[in-house]
């Protein structure tokens, strides 16, 4: 149920960018007195589709294959490859027929519709929900620090005082592209001390591989155990991929449960070592893989006393309740929403833009390109509307970025070639667009494969 929860989330809110998108080009088209022979959600390969009708001269339909969808234009060398069509007298009502500066507005007519899109969902959820924030200044006990974040030589209790010299009043922006992206210099406060730590432009690699909380994260208290994981719990969290590819499921043993933790269970201390933060317990622990560790903890008011052995992923099985720290939250006016959403909509843009360039540069590997299956897993197994339309605008500025790509095939290749039509003030000859558009082809599938190749692969932890 839960992937078929994901896949739903996934498949409905790509099928309304993919419309959409779609949408733009057809307008477009229209506009300019272009015949649009075919309007489809998804791809009807081989001729195969779900169903379809016609409404005027125009095919509408759904095909049997989810990536992607398109629409027909009379005229125009595209993934149909109608070389019969091309071979013939150009008609007045073609693509080729009109001026190049129409067809660069219909071939960019998708990648306007997205943006607007993703400028509309951001700002209509600004306006609906606001934002909310961690209040820096309220981090009193400073920040959490992983693996990556000690890499780079911060500690446990430190606190960020600013980013680039620049006060930090919302501690998500140093968790944020502008350090992760860019690397930035933070300001420290380490006790009575003042330090100053570099974070490399190449930590998103590492990153990628791990979550934000390997980096950094506010410092939480432990209030109790929440939850202690069972054996039959984890069975009924069992992968979507998992059911999908047949992995036979071994119910584990976990230290925890099998120790007699129960939620609501206060832990005091670690093999005698006095316990406040979650990151204190979680050191202890995992520096005691596969070994045995004393746990004191108080119940009911009542200490007791609990001896295991830790797993050797270094956990045992336990998920605390935590001591939040203060946040504040922001409300904007319908106008004022605007600018706000405007401006996510574009650092979302540009962040993909700084990805691509970082993966050409070789500072972020190309693992982290993700497939539809990638992608459901952020939607997740429970539906949650906020999350869903942020998730389906930051998709739509990332379709939009990806089709301005200059790659044959895509509303950005088209576009190159009619660039270079309007300098040279003639048509690229066809023979070159044809082969353009089989080499364009073929790189989408291999960049489909590998991203594919890629979810599978982390799938299996690989």
């Amino acid at each position: 149920m839960n992937g078929l929860i994901m896949a739903g989330q996934l498949l409905l809110g790509l099928s309304l960018l993919v419309i959409l998108h779609e949408l733009g080009h057809f307008l477009a088209a229209r506009a300019f007195g272009i015949k649009v022979e075919k309007f489809y959600l998804f791809f009807d390969a081989w001729g195969f589709k779900l169903f379809s009708f016609k409404r005027g001269d125009v095919e509408y339909g759904v095909g049997w294959l989810p990536l992607g969808g398109y629409v027909k234009i009379a005229g125009m060398i595209d993934e149909s490859m109608d070389t019969e069509q091309m071979s013939q007298p150009a008609q007045p009502w073609e693509f080729r027929s009109k001026p190049a500066w129409q067809r660069l507005i219909v071939m960019l007519g998708g990648i306007i519709v997205n943006v607007i899109v993703g400028i509309f969902i951001f700002w209509m959820l600004t306006f609906n929900v606001g934002k909310s924030y961690t209040v820096n200044e309220k981090l009193t006990d400073g920040i959490s620090v992983g693996t990556l974040g000690k890499e780079i030589g911060l500690k446990n209790g430190d606190r960020i005082l600013a980013i680039n010299g620049n006060k930090l009043i919302r501690f998500e922006d140093a968790i944020s592209s502008k350090v992760l992206f860019d690397g930035a210099q933070l300001t420290i406060l380490r006790g009575s001390q003042t330090l100053y730590v570099s974070v490399p432009d190449t930590i998103l690699n590492k990153l990628s591989k791990n979550d934000k909380e390997n980096f950094i994260s506010p410092r939480y208290r432990m209030a109790s155990v929440a939850t202690v994981l069972s054996p039959d719990e984890k069975a009924d969290q069992q992968s979507f991929l998992d059911k999908i590819f047949g992995r036979k499921f071994v119910k584990p043993v976990y230290p925890a449960y099998s120790a007699g933790i129960k939620a609501g269970d206060s832990i005091l201390a670690v093999n005698g070592k006095a316990i406040t933060f979650f990151d204190q317990f979680k050191d202890e622990v995992s520096a005691h893989k596969n070994k045995q560790i004393s746990i004191q903890a108080l119940r009911k008011g009542k200490p007791v006393d609990f001896n295991l052995k830790v797993g050797p992923e270094g956990t045992i099985g336990i998920a605390p309740n935590f001591i939040f720290p203060e946040t504040a939250h922001v409300d904007f006016g319908f106008a004022e929403s605007l600018p706000v959403g405007a401006g996510m909509a574009w650092s979302t843009f540009v962040d993909n833009a700084k990805g691509i360039g970082k993966m050409i540069t070789g500072k972020l590997s190309a693992r982290n390109i993700s497939s539809p299956i990638g992608i459901a897993k952020v939607y997740g197994s429970t539906f949650d509307w906020v999350k869903f339309w942020t998730l389906t605008g930051l998709i739509s500025m990332a379709l939009a970025f990806m089709n301005l790509l200059p790659i044959p095939g895509l509303d950005g290749g088209h576009v190159v070639f009619l660039l270079i039509e309007m300098v040279q003030r003639k048509p690229v000859s066809e023979k070159v667009l044809e082969k353009a558009q089989v080499v364009g082809f073929v790189i989408l599938i291999c960049l489909m494969v590998f991203a594919f190749g890629n979810d599978i692969l982390k799938s299996f932890g690989k």
